[in-house]
């Protein structure tokens, strides 16, 4: 989980003169006497120790570093072949305190590798995986294997993929050794480089590219063959194309994990000069600011760019007319396109002769930010809906997500359509829906398609933000993209159109929360069992919780923007989120870390028992009148009422000339006996304790005692919708600390008055929660609606929501084989 590397803690501290307490192991505290569990253990007992790094605030500390790594690259694109050569010159520079003796590389593309890891330990009865085999009861049993996958193994084994690395060399032209590793390359280097030094190399290499359709990947190709053009024409979105660096940190050194497909990927900051040499008539989409737009562009072309800058809707650099025009002839010539961007942390591109390509510019709110040039590129198979949406969509997320972080840093924002579902990279991301062809020739779109487009677009673009400069370790941690992102286009979402179910609500997590198939949230991606509950909708309905329910709207968006600005262009830890939301709300999160973050409890909270209780004020005359009309109208003895039917004469009715003072009077008259004692207790007093008891004489209010019990482990405030005698509701907030003592069970007393008897309480009455029992949330108990009235309700408000996902499902192109059944989970 969360972790100090060992060899940087003891380097730290041989470096340092001072000392750090060490963080207790939380599995050496244990409780031997009683069964107390203390829900509000501090959590610093799991974090790491604070040091000069990352310090206790959740900031960047005073010797905070992190490496950089800067690119020249030159690239061809065959695409006849459908092959990518390359040639990068790279400088690493090591601003760790340590020195390297080697550098490790990302050789991504060797996943697709018969033989890579990825595919030759793919558990196909695993859960998350589509595979030969489907449980029936407690029996495997064998099933069809699909012809998707036999199509993927097929592919696999007919294009010789992965990369052939053809020279390693320094900046003098010898050649470096290097081994490679399944997806990485460890270069041995001639002499380490020195803390404060940097090291030129360079990399050639080439790759056959991937039909995404085939292998389900995260980049690749798309083939049209209806197109007019002889052949066909294709969509290329290229991604993880190029040997990257692996991110070397001072939480865990190098992080050379293995890239099994679904742990996405951890990267340093550096700048990048690009030049992608295509077909002449391809238009290019990539990360960063074209730098010879007079070499690859018409004079046409770059007077639309220039009317985009101020216009109030996209304005068609390439027309539709024009992408057709491109589609249809084809050429033999060639372009090179150059682009440089300064401070990111990778580099991915598009090109198609396909491609229509509409822009707009953004000018944000704070005038010492330059403008941004939102853009879209997509084939006519986009149609209106992208028309319309997508360059719009673009530029709404970054209104949004800036208000919650920081003014959008870079020169471009753009989306580009083709096989991806959707993926996202600096300045540039990937996204998948399309309008479908109509009998008679047109296109159109659905409702769901639209809405899948407008979501798509924001979420992806929300990822530029969060982990594109928010850098976080994607491979380790992916909730800490995923999740946050999540949470953000939710409330992106709803600002667009909140008729539309945007967002994760509590309610969505409801079965994940309660079922066996899941593990902490804190738990290292490839290891999840399932990502998508996992990654996105439980740690997104845990941040609505805490902004909607815990800290408040104020609180949480003050310390939310706290963590985004302190580790821009940084790499923080989930610790560092923790302690910062902490440190800046001024709240102490830590119950809610541990449960949501680190357990698998599930939010149960039941309200078993209301008592109803009256003031005992030690006066007669008031507490044996009371005592008196409770005795009456206890029912009448079963007995007594049989008696009565038989008509059965009493002693005393026989003998009435035998009486006393008690057959005149019942044991609650008051005589001076009872008075005189009364008034004994009234002079033993304090005279604030006289005070209290008059007020509350005079006040008669109601006292009900409210049992609750936490059925689920996971502590949470309990909110209570009381419903009174007279038809008023009233609200009552509980906060989570209620718990601390008693985690299992709680009472609480609720004080009204007289007039405001209470008639019923609910507990979360706004599913805003997660409580995954909402029967026993009622007292009384109310009668539980059959399974038709209940599937009646729930059709007349989540019709829409239903449909759109069932759509998202049908038609979403898949990332990789276990990201989309993920990303299915995550729509539901």
């Amino acid at each position: 989980m969360i972790k100090m590397n060992i060899k940087n803690y003891i380097a730290l501290a041989a470096l340092l003169p001072i000392t750090f307490a060490t963080a207790v192991n939380a599995s050496a505290i244990k409780q031997t006497k009683g069964d107390f569990e203390d829900k509000f253990r501090q959590l610093s007992e799991v974090l790491p120790t604070p040091n000069v790094y990352r310090n206790a605030a959740g900031e960047p500390g005073e010797r905070y570093w992190q490496q950089r790594v800067d690119y020249k690259i030159k690239v061809s694109l065959n695409e006849e072949k459908r092959r990518i050569t390359g040639h990068e010159e790279i400088t690493y520079h090591n601003n760790s305190p340590y020195q390297l003796k080697y550098l490790w590389v990302q050789l991504d593309q060797n996943i697709f590798k018969e033989s890579s890891i990825a595919n030759t330990a793919n558990n196909f009865g695993g859960i998350g995986r589509r595979g030969p085999y489907t449980k029936a009861g407690d029996k495997q049993t064998p099933a069809k294997i699909s012809l998707g996958e036999l199509r993927r193994q097929q592919f696999m084994a007919d294009n010789n993929l992965g990369y052939e690395i053809s020279a390693v060399k320094d900046n003098k032209g010898n050649q470096l050794s290097f081994t490679i590793v399944g997806t990485q390359m460890r270069i041995d280097l001639p002499k380490p480089i020195k803390p404060s030094d940097s090291i030129d190399f360079s990399i050639d290499f080439a790759f056959n590219i991937v039909e995404e359709d085939a292998v389900s990947a995260r980049s690749g190709y798309e083939h049209f063959p209806k197109d007019a053009r002889e052949g066909g024409n294709d969509i290329f979105l290229l991604a993880q194309w190029f040997p990257r660096l692996h991110a070397y940190t001072d939480y865990e050194a190098w992080t050379n994990k293995e890239f099994l497909g679904r742990g996405e990927f951890t990267l340093e900051f550096g700048n990048y000069e690009v030049e992608i040499n295509v077909p002449a008539d391809h238009i290019v989409s990539a990360t960063g600011e074209l730098t010879n737009p007079e070499e690859v562009l018409t004079k046409t072309q770059r007077k639309r760019l220039k009317q985009a800058e101020t216009a109030k809707r996209p304005v068609f650099i390439v027309t539709e007319a024009e992408a057709l025009e491109n589609e249809t002839k084809g050429t033999d010539k060639r372009k090179t396109w150059h682009f440089k961007a300064d401070n990111v942390r990778d580099f991915a591109w598009g090109s198609s002769r396909k491609f229509m390509w509409d822009a707009k510019g953004y000018q944000q709110n704070s005038n010492e930010m330059p403008q941004v040039m939102a853009m879209s590129f997509y084939p006519k198979e986009g149609g209106d809906l992208w028309k319309k949406y997508s360059t719009e969509s673009v530029i709404h997320t970054m209104e949004v997500y800036s208000r919650f972080s920081f003014n959008y840093p870079y020169p471009t924002a753009q989306s580009v359509n083709g096989p991806v579902g959707g993926m996202e990279y600096p300045m540039i991301t990937f996204n998948g829906p399309r309008t479908k062809l109509q009998d008679d020739g047109s296109r159109t779109y659905s409702q769901a398609e639209k809405r899948f487009l407008i979501g798509v677009v924001i979420h992806e673009v929300g990822h530029i933000y969060f982990p594109m400069i928010v850098n976080s370790d994607e491979r380790q941690w992916t909730w800490m993209d995923e999740g946050l992102n999540s949470f953000l286009d939710g409330v992106a979402g709803r600002e667009w159109d909140h008729t539309i179910p945007w967002g994760v609500e509590p309610r969505d997590i409801i079965g994940y929360m309660k079922s066996e198939n899941q593990v902490p949230i804190m738990t290292q991606s490839d290891s999840v069992l399932r990502l998508g509950p996992n990654a996105y909708t439980k740690p997104a309905a845990a941040l609505n919780i805490l902004r909607e329910v815990i800290l408040g709207r104020e609180l949480f968006d003050f310390a939310f923007k706290e963590y985004a600005q302190r580790w821009k262009f940084k790499r923080p830890t989930p610790s560092d989120f923790f302690r910062t939301m902490e440190e800046a709300s001024g709240v102490d999160l830590d119950w809610f870390w541990r449960g949501w973050f680190y357990s698998t409890d599930h939010v149960d909270i039941s309200i078993d028992k209301v008592y109803q209780m009256r003031l005992d004020t030690h006066n007669p005359d008031i507490d044996f009148a009371r005592l008196r009309d409770i005795e009456q109208n206890k029912p009448s003895s079963l007995f007594v009422e049989r008696n009565k039917a038989l008509n059965k004469e009493l002693w005393v009715d026989r003998n009435k000339d035998i009486t006393d003072f008690y057959d005149a009077n019942d044991r609650f008259t008051v005589t001076n006996k009872e008075r005189n004692a009364y008034q004994k207790l009234l002079k033993k007093m304090e005279p604030w304790e006289r005070e209290v008891l008059a007020r509350a004489v005079k006040e008669d209010n109601n006292y009900y005692v409210l049992e609750f019990s936490n059925r689920g482990g996971l502590v949470m405030p309990i909110l209570l919708e009381l419903t009174y005698t007279d038809g008023t509701k009233e609200e009552q907030y509980i906060p989570a600390e209620i718990w601390r003592r008693t985690p299992k069970n709680v009472r609480k007393l609720i004080v009204t008055e007289k007039k405001k008897e209470l008639a019923s309480v609910v507990v979360d009455p706004g599913w805003e929660t997660a409580d995954v029992e909402i029967e026993n949330n009622y007292y009384p108990r109310r009668i539980i609606p059959s399974r038709v009235q209940a599937y009646k309700a729930k059709k007349s408000t989540d019709k829409v929501k239903r449909d759109i996902m069932q759509d998202i499902k049908t038609e979403l192109k898949p990332v990789d084989d276990e990201k989309s059944d993920d990303e299915q989970e995550k729509g539901n």
